[in-house]
């Protein structure tokens, strides 16, 4: 019995040391994002769009260009867009008819807005050779339910931001959802001006952020709504590549932690 009990108490010392001593395992460090840019273009711009990369490949810049009305375009323009895409720009869609989400859904429901605006611009898309996950709303309109149907067939689904004054209170900023808000930068957008959006820039840089843009007719002399000058884009680029910054694009945001 004494022999038992010794070997019994033996074990369970052996036991206690093995355990109580074991090293405790590493922490995980998660590297966070650099800090950076999302150069985001809507609708079917894609001659001046194209001019514009050509413009800008000095800068090893990276862009998403959302495409609506994909059956309009003709065979050098999907040409165009194969080319951006090989390059490493994301295309991303942007609707087949450009409707309202919002305004469409609350007259015809979820289903009819499917049949009618993404089924169609995703088969067109897709047998042009274009890999689209993305998807970015034609005038910012939404609602939960479209949000979260939309998000089982994207990785990304982009709004459209809020304007604050100050940075900190901007929607634009990456917050590691998959639902996320550009601030544009068009030259006739109310709230847009150089000085605001170096202010958005800083902000980024400082707190390690990364800031969603958008524009949509890229142009050298601004000469009408919805465009914005090459001038202001070579800005942005200035300024990433000064300040150790990265561009990205929609999809990327969704390999992040």
């Amino acid at each position: 019995m004494m022999k038992n009990y010794i070997l019994k108490t033996a074990l369970l010392c052996t036991f206690f040391i093995l355990f109580s001593c074991e090293k405790e395992k590493p922490e995980i460090l998660i590297t966070p994002s650099i800090a950076g840019v999302v150069l985001s273009f809507d609708d079917a711009y894609i001659n001046e769009w194209f001019k514009t990369d050509q413009e800008l490949k000095q800068y090893s810049w990276k862009s998403t260009f959302c495409v609506s009305k994909i059956n309009t375009l003709d065979h050098s323009e999907i040409k165009k867009l194969l080319e951006l895409q090989k390059e490493g720009h994301e295309i991303a869609g942007h609707g087949f008819h450009h409707y309202h989400a919002e305004k469409f859904f609350k007259k015809y429901g979820i289903n009819e807005y499917l049949k009618q605006e993404i089924n169609p611009m995703l088969r067109l898309m897709n047998f042009y050779g274009l890999k689209v996950t993305s998807f970015v709303y034609p005038y910012g309109g939404r609602n939960k339910i479209l949000d979260a149907t939309l998000l089982n067939k994207f990785k990304i689904v982009r709004g459209r931001a809020f304007c604050e004054e100050s940075p900190s209170k901007q929607g634009s900023y990456f917050n590691k959802s998959r639902l996320v808000f550009s601030f544009s930068i068009d030259d006739t957008h109310n709230h847009f001006n150089i000085p605001h959006l170096l202010k958005l820039l800083d902000y980024a840089k400082k707190n390690n952020k990364i800031l969603i843009l958008n524009s949509h007719k890229t142009v050298k002399k601004v000469n009408g709504d919805y465009q914005t000058k090459e001038a202001t884009l070579e800005l942005i680029c200035q300024y990433v590549k000064r300040n150790n910054m990265k561009f990205y694009t929609l999809s990327d945001l969704n390999n992040l932690k």
